[in-house]
């Protein structure tokens, strides 16, 4: 197959929907060929090669930031990316496979629709629903009857998660099949451990470890609280950056913990994998995840997961098979599970083996394989002039 990939994302911009559609495409790769159609900042070049992946980077507007977009930035990448989408040639590919329905939705159905080609729209979650944002789409009749039409009229609509398939149909009112596809992530290279030396660490430590985006929809400022209120010899590492770290600095020196908080900032695979595999237990108060690779990537290295309930990590994270997940803003049970796991050793051996066992089902490999599937029956069904949707 000839897959263009339309993303306005792609490392090293963005987070976590970007990550596992790059993996997807090179993965892809091996056996087709794949485009990517994504936004460029300083810095980065017009056209290159990724394992085998072409990736063309369209001009935007103001964007200053790797983990951050902004309303320029995004309002701009439909535009250009519609212009040099169109200077790949008409008849150059078989299918496009678009990334969040927000911003880049208009873009991978303008595309089809001139070309007369399957879409697959995949859906990541925050693009329909983030509670942490005014901006949020869900929060705007405006934007909600556009999505709408972008979601009735996509040959395939894919999501990785029950929770983001659920908010196309009680959001936006689509009633139509939509694929559950969960999300995969690069298997971690064997043998790959650090120390915690290398990471500023006292050896007896108790280590918690968190990743993302240090955003508004992370809620980071809580995991400062659990820090505060954990014995003294507790450490958290947090990978990963973004407008809200200087506020968590300042809450740590503010509650007494400065010196116990690492701020790893945005770190290469190696490092990030460096330290989960020094880490007791991984810890998440984000608000809602779409889907939240990040779990995946904590279970690969054995670590229980204590987060909150809301979101797609419920599709494969519960109480106690694979730590705790507790009511959303629960703070006090937040800082009573960690407790608890950090005092039962075993348990906590037990929960990463079935974690590691678990996580053999959310590789890479697995989701391309699925996504192959989708774009092939997608192909068919735009070739038979036929829709395999069924929409109020």
């Amino acid at each position: 197959m000839r897959i263009l990939f339309c993303n306005y994302e792609y490392p090293p911009l963005g987070g976590g929907g970007g990550v596992v559609m790059a993996a997807m495409a090179r993965e892809l790769a091996r056996r087709h060929e794949v485009t990517v159609l994504t936004s460029g900042m300083k810095g980065l070049v017009a056209e290159s090669r990724d394992a085998g992946v072409r990736v063309v980077r369209v001009p935007v507007f103001f964007r200053s930031e790797l983990a951050v977009a902004n309303m320029p930035s995004m309002a701009a990448y439909l535009p250009s990316g519609l212009i040099r989408g169109l200077s790949l040639g008409r008849g150059a590919f078989d299918v496009i496979n678009t990334h969040f329905v927000v911003p880049t939705g208009p873009l991978g159905d303008w595309l089809a629709r001139l070309w007369g080609i399957a879409n697959v729209l995949s859906v990541h979650g925050g693009d329909l629903y983030d509670p942490s944002k005014k901006s949020s789409p869900h929060r705007h009749g405006f934007l909600r009857g556009p999505i709408a039409r972008l979601l009735r009229r996509a040959t395939e609509v894919v999501a990785q998660s029950r929770d983001t398939a659920q908010n196309v149909r009680n959001i936006y009112g689509v009633q139509r099949e939509v694929e559950l596809v969960p999300l995969g992530i690069d298997r971690p290279p064997a043998g790959i451990s650090g120390t915690r030396a290398e990471l500023d660490l006292p050896q007896d430590a108790f280590v918690l470890v968190t990743a993302g985006r240090v955003v508004a929809r992370k809620a980071t400022l809580q995991l400062v609280e659990v820090l505060a209120k954990s014995p003294a010899d507790t450490y958290l590492l947090v990978i990963g950056d973004g407008p809200e770290a200087a506020a968590v600095r300042r809450a740590a020196a503010e509650r007494g913990c400065a010196s116990r908080l690492r701020m790893l900032g945005y770190v290469s695979d190696e490092l990030k994998y460096k330290a989960l595999s020094v880490a007791d237990i991984f810890i998440s108060s984000s608000q809602h995840e779409g889907f939240g690779l990040v779990f995946l990537e904590a279970m690969a290295f054995g670590l229980p997961i204590v987060c909150y309930n809301r979101g797609g990590q419920t599709d494969f994270l519960a109480t106690p098979a694979t730590g705790a997940v507790i009511t959303l803003n629960d703070q006090e049970s937040l800082l009573s599970a960690t407790l608890a796991l950090r005092a039962a050793p075993e348990e906590r051996r037990a929960t990463g083996a079935r974690n590691r066992a678990a996580v053999e089902e959310y590789f890479i490999e697995r989701c391309a394989q699925r996504y192959e599937r989708i774009f092939e029956r997608a192909i068919a069904t735009r070739a038979a002039g036929g829709e395999r949707i069924r929409q109020s």
